[in-house]
């Protein structure tokens, strides 16, 4: 029996709530990869390092809790995903990755290259590490692209 326009309407609504939501999160979740990993285990940079060692880690700071605002808003979103029975996996995976890639080009281009907040590590040649990351990310946004694509003929609903 096909799907009537109310149901179709609601299946699309949950299909991008499910994906925003979960882009939220993968903001969150490779913004926080890049603080842990980048900034305090290896100390290659700070989100801001044209200023003083006191304004680098208050950076650092806003960083983290920016990360954690997106994470639990995206949290949220997901929780009255599931709570509905609206959740779409795939468009929730889709949106994850999305997100962290989106977070990965947006730091590689802008913060990196037009803001020149930061670079990825300093004294060293720029070019494999700035390759390296933005064409993670164009993985990451292609993966996204193709999941989200695919939840639009996916019936891929949490229990």
């Amino acid at each position: 029996m096909p799907q009537r326009a109310d149901e179709r309407d609601e299946a699309d609504r949950g299909r991008r709530r499910s994906a925003w939501g979960a882009a939220l999160v993968g903001v969150g979740s490779m913004a926080a990869v890049d603080e842990i990993v980048f900034h305090q285990i290896l100390s290659w940079h700070h989100f801001y390092d044209r200023g003083t060692t006191e304004i680098a880690l208050l950076s650092d700071g806003v960083l983290h809790a920016a990360e954690l605002v997106a994470m639990v808003a995206g949290f949220f979103v997901l929780a009255d995903l599931v709570r509905g029975a609206h959740l779409v996996r795939v468009a929730a995976w889709g949106g994850f990755l999305l997100g962290a890639g989106g977070f990965q080009i947006f730091d590689g281009t802008v913060n990196h290259k037009v803001l020149s907040l930061h670079e990825i590590r300093y004294g060293v040649d720029l070019l494999p590490y700035d390759l390296a990351w933005n064409l993670a990310g164009v993985v990451l946004l292609v993966a996204g692209a193709v999941l989200v694509r695919r939840s639009r003929h996916a019936n891929g609903r949490a229990p």
